[in-house]
């Protein structure tokens, strides 16, 4: 069912941040988005992080996604690195053991007999250490803990899914996933997206104005502090197609922006951080539209809410992203400088644009043990300031080598560009012949020279429309390497 689209009731601000401490948040015991399933490739293995731990994700023979922690029990080298069998089970690439689905080992090939490789297969320290896996609206979720016990537990607590889009009528549209590892904390990305005060200043142009939609407002306390299901802030709509917004966190890594009309459409920013390692996140996204009674739909958000190929979407939400980034990247960095003292006394935040993000940060010292619990085999530390714009803005490392869409709109674009240049060239030559053999028939008949042929400027004509496709195809396929952004440009 699509969700209710009344006004929800407001609480006062002494009941928000007075009242009784909970339980300290337990990051582990939790379920995290950590892939967009039509964006891997299922033939191989693909490495990801999860709270600083290294995990494999991959298919078995049953098209079912696995999880495993990346390394092989043999002696430690990456599973990630090694093939999907066509039987299904997962190859360890330097001496060839496999696995099953569970993580049991079924083959040691330099077994001196097939009694002694039953008996070692069947060891526990032969196994590889999986994690519960579940498949959900189009994103693959890892557990953060392994073991029996996480089997267990995992099965009690539901993942932060989006009740809308469990809506099968055609009230509901999604719009494409997007996936990007960002070169900031988890903290920081939430941080951001509680923020609607920053929307029109770090987007001029793309939403918003800086110079006339930086206004006042304040954000109203919805829903009470809770250690395990988060908070809520009224805002004033983004955008004015919309009557009313609630900004909502739900830990541990889901952020919803609801902007509702009073004719009942919707429009709901589905945004997903999971902590991979100190100093990075990874952001998974979309767009959910919800049509009236009447099937009227919502406009969707800036140039990412049009009806465009996924792919597209992907590189239009580059720009976005990187409006923000320089600021998020370095920030966080500023902030772990100043060592002395809790993150309240480090800022100033006087205007009540900020409520939300005071109240994560009371959440996450008082609620969740102060931060990530990374796991032991993570450096701790952050990385430095990265000052090479080339590496900040990178995009196929951070989103096109694992995004099986972007990977095949890309192949199909250079050979576009390539088609063009060749096609350029082929219709220069082809004109050059025709001048030439003019030439020749009005010397051989008349004497004189004339004027080129009709035929010789259209292939000129053609040859250079080719050439101008292909060079914008080529500037657009740096799009899915890099995309430098400068807000001293951007008037």
């Amino acid at each position: 069912m699509v969700a209710s689209e009344s006004k929800p009731n407001l609480i006062s601000e002494e009941k928000l941040f007075h009242q009784q401490e909970e339980e300290t948040f337990q990051w582990t015991k939790q379920w995290y988005p950590v892939a967009v399933i039509d964006h891997l490739d299922g033939s191989y293995p693909h490495q990801i992080q999860l709270l600083g731990k290294d995990l494999v994700l991959w298919q078995d023979g049953n098209n079912k996604w696995r999880c495993f922690d990346d390394v092989c029990p043999h002696r430690l080298v990456p599973l990630s690195e090694g093939r999907i069998e066509s039987d299904g089970t997962l190859l360890c690439a330097y001496h060839a053991w496999r696995f099953d689905g569970e993580g049991n080992c079924v083959k040691i090939p330099q077994s001196k007999d097939a009694a002694t490789e039953a008996k070692n297969c069947a060891n526990s320290k032969a196994c590889a250490i999986s994690y519960p896996v579940k498949e959900l609206q189009g994103l693959i979720w890892v557990w953060g803990e392994s073991g029996e016990e996480a089997n267990v537990e995992s099965e009690l607590r539901q993942p932060r899914i989006i009740p809308e889009l469990e809506d099968k009528s055609d009230r509901v549209i999604k719009l494409f996933w997007y996936q990007r590892d960002l070169p900031f904390g988890w903290d920081f990305y939430m941080e951001n997206v509680m923020d609607p005060a920053h929307v029109p200043v770090s987007h001029h142009g793309l939403y918003g104005d800086r110079y006339s939609d930086a206004k006042y407002y304040d954000m109203i306390p919805i829903r009470k502090v809770s250690t395990q299901e988060g908070f809520s802030f009224g805002i004033p709509p983004i955008d004015t197609n919309f009557d009313q917004g609630i900004q909502d966190f739900q830990p541990p890594c889901h952020h919803r922006i609801e902007l509702s009309s009073n004719d009942q459409r919707q429009l709901i920013l589905v945004l997903y951080a999971i902590p991979t390692r100190p100093g990075w996140c990874r952001q998974i996204s979309c767009q959910v539209l919800v049509k009236n009674e009447q099937g009227q739909k919502p406009g969707g958000f800036s140039i990412l809410g049009l009806p465009i190929p996924d792919w597209l979407g992907h590189v239009f939400s580059s720009f976005f992203v990187h409006q923000d980034l320089v600021f998020l990247h370095q920030q966080e960095k500023i902030i772990a400088k100043r060592k002395t003292g809790k993150w309240i006394d480090k800022v100033y935040t006087p205007n009540p644009q900020d409520k939300m993000v005071v109240t994560f940060r009371n959440w996450l010292e008082k609620r969740a043990g102060g931060g990530i619990p990374w796991d032991s085999s993570c450096a701790p530390h952050l990385p430095p300031i990265e000052t090479d714009k080339d590496k900040l803005f990178d995009i196929y490392s951070t989103h096109t080598k694992d995004c099986k869409i972007c990977q095949d709109a890309l192949k199909n674009i250079n050979r576009l560009t390539v088609f063009s240049f060749i096609s350029s060239g082929i219709c220069l030559f082809l004109a050059l012949l025709v001048d030439s053999r003019n030439i020749a028939q009005q010397e051989i008949s008349t004497g004189f020279l004339v004027a080129p042929p009709l035929s010789f400027w259209l292939l000129v004509l053609g040859a250079i429309a080719l050439a101008v496709i292909g060079y914008y195809l080529k500037k657009l396929s740096r799009l899915f390497y890099i995309y430098r952004f400068e807000h001293h440009h951007n008037d």
